[in-house]
């Protein structure tokens, strides 16, 4: 399996590297490829990364045309609603998170929406939430996001037309591809659910209504007339014309609330990154209603007390159990303080310093300690942020674009709907608001008023793409897929490679753990060592072992001036390289 692939890129552009990148224990077993390329001024390069081959060619295709990152990530984001689509898709959001070449940085949300009917108490029944009611069918699903974020990041900030983009796409849609095994997995563990609603059943399985299997070609021609409709007629085909039309009779006639004005009345969002420092590195993440960029940014903040690169080599035991412990307190904050931010209070004192080092003073180090609720960041009324299942791609080029999507229909296969004749397979993210505030969504997770349901309202999420920048100049890039452990995920690639000094490769190959505060558990990845699981429990965690968690991308600069480009070993995905000549 592919795991990283470096490519040569512009010396001047990328001179300030990662420092101390020395490795202290045998990498993974990969395969890593050096392209050769010609002088810096006559070729131009992108490294692209997605959990999926024929996304990542997709968007190395979108660059060698002539693209820029931001074409390249935007192309690989859009076959994998084709590919990948138990995870994402355009009945979908996304976050982008883009460092264009002249240092702009740029966060477009398309995160999905709750219909304008949506009311707080929507999937209450006898007084208590029913989560089928937000996990599967109509209510569940918000108005999407991504092809509007897809077509703003585009328009602005590439080169190439969003047609360009698309067609190639709708080609793989309507030739079929060979499933992989994650595919086929998800749609064997999905089939029942999916054959209660006739457009999913006619699109995703077979004509007796059993799952296809891995390796069977999979041809999907409605999804494909719909993205050369798009590709053609617009976006507003999406979200003014025939697609909005369909979906709102559909929803009239099975029980849903969404109607075509909601569609009518979507827009993507561009808000002000959030940018805190750790160590000698900038932390660009994505700001509410991410919950993920303020909690990444929190955790570093109360580790950054620590000297976890001497614990880390001294005991790694010791040092998870100090991640552990932080991500606990930082996930009671997430579950209290925070929500979208243009309908409630979001506190920036999350992300103060001051704050991290007193609740960096609650961890005991020798013990798991109980955590009974959120902490109170300082200046919590007034200082706020502005109003105005998941994947992820990372793409950079050597004209300094770096682009971080992470793109989601939330649970597998979202809300198991496809709207005849469409091949669009519809989110759940209205069971990422608190249904009924204190209750666990489909995660686990335990939300509050601030994520409460209300109309026009973006449920709080837990992508996290992020941008590492040293000096300014971008040198990393990481973001993830699964739910809560995205957060968690990116916090460990992050202390990994800067902190324990591991190559990316192995930071994101590592087994990794993950807390979320409720249940008060730490789940573990059963590669982790033995021994380091068996001082974690004499501490105290009550440990629960996965075979995986997230998923992870990232590019990096590495301290030759290359390129490195990683996908998670988890699954089949692929990070390849292109080149094209300059203009």
């Amino acid at each position: 399996m592919k795991l990283a692939t470096t490519l040569p890129i512009i010396p001047s552009l990328f001179a300030l590297l990662l420092a101390g990148c020395s490795q202290t224990a045998a990498p993974p077993k990969r395969e890593a490829t050096t392209a050769q390329v010609a002088p810096a001024e006559e070729l131009a390069v992108c490294m692209v990364a997605s959990v999926q081959p024929l996304a990542t060619d997709a968007g190395v295709a979108a660059f060698e045309a002539g693209g820029n990152a931001v074409d390249a990530a935007v192309a690989a984001a859009l076959t994998l609603g084709v590919v990948d689509n138990h995870n994402s898709g355009l009945g979908g959001g996304c976050f982008i998170l883009i460092r264009r070449a002249d240092g702009t940085l740029v966060a477009i949300d398309g995160r999905e929406e709750a219909p304008a009917a949506a009311t707080r108490d929507m999937f209450l029944r006898d007084g208590e939430a029913d989560p089928e009611l937000s996990q599967t069918g109509p209510l569940a699903v918000a108005i999407p996001g991504a092809l509007a974020a897809c077509d703003l990041a585009a328009s602005k900030y590439g080169n190439l037309p969003l047609k360009e983009l698309l067609l190639p796409a709708a080609k793989i849609a309507e030739d079929g591809f060979a499933i992989d095994r994650v595919y086929a997995g998800k749609l064997a563990a999905s089939a029942k659910s999916l054959d209660k609603f006739a457009g999913s059943r006619a699109a995703l399985l077979k004509s007796d209504g059993s799952a296809y299997k891995e390796g069977d070609i999979l041809k999907q021609p409605d999804l494909a007339r719909s993205y050369r409709a798009v590709a053609e007629e617009g976006t507003n085909w999406f979200y003014g014309g025939p697609f909005a039309d369909k979906v709102a009779r559909w929803m009239a006639d099975n029980g849903g609330l969404i109607t075509q004005a909601d569609f009518a009345s979507y827009l993507p969002v561009e808000r002000e990154p959030l940018e805190t420092t750790y160590r000698d590195w900038t932390i660009v993440g994505f700001p509410p209603p991410s919950s993920g960029g303020v909690h990444v940014a929190q955790m570093l903040n109360i580790l950054e007390t620590f000297d976890l690169k001497k614990t880390y080599q001294d005991n790694p035991a010791q040092a998870l159990h100090l991640v552990a412990e932080t991500m606990k307190l930082a996930f009671a904050d997430r579950a209290f303080w925070l929500g979208d931010p243009d309908a409630v209070d979001v506190p920036r004192g999350l992300i103060d310093k001051g704050y991290a080092v007193a609740l960096a003073e609650r961890i005991n180090p020798e013990r798991a300690t109980d955590v009974p609720g959120h902490g109170e960041p300082p200046a919590a009324a007034e200082d706020v942020f502005g109003k105005k299942h998941t994947t992820h791609i990372t793409a950079a080029d050597s004209d300094g674009n770096w682009v971080a999507i992470t793109a989601t229909v939330n649970t597998t296969f979202g809300s198991k709907v496809i709207v005849p004749g469409t091949g669009i397979v519809l989110n759940n993210e209205m069971d990422d608001f608190s249904a009924q505030p204190g209750k666990p969504n489909a995660f686990g997770l335990v939300g509050a008023e601030n994520n409460a349901v209300a109309p026009g309202k973006r449920p709080l999420s837990s992508m996290t793409p992020t941008i590492v920048l040293k000096g300014g100049k971008p040198v990393m890039t990481v973001g993830s897929a699964g739910g809560p452990k995205i957060i968690t995920s990116v916090l460990l690639a992050i202390l990994r490679r800067l902190d324990f000094k591991q190559s990316l490769a192995e930071a994101i190959a590592a087994p990794r753990i993950h807390q979320q505060w409720m249940p008060d558990v730490l789940t573990v990845e059963k590669k982790m060592p033995p021994e380091v699981v068996d001082q974690l429990m004499a501490k105290g965690h009550k440990i629960d072992e996965i075979e995986s968690g997230a998923v992870a991308q990232a590019i990096e600069v590495d301290e030759n001036g290359q390129f490195v480009g990683v996908h998670d070993p988890r699954v089949p995905g692929r990070a390849a390289s292109g080149t094209r000549p300059r203009k």
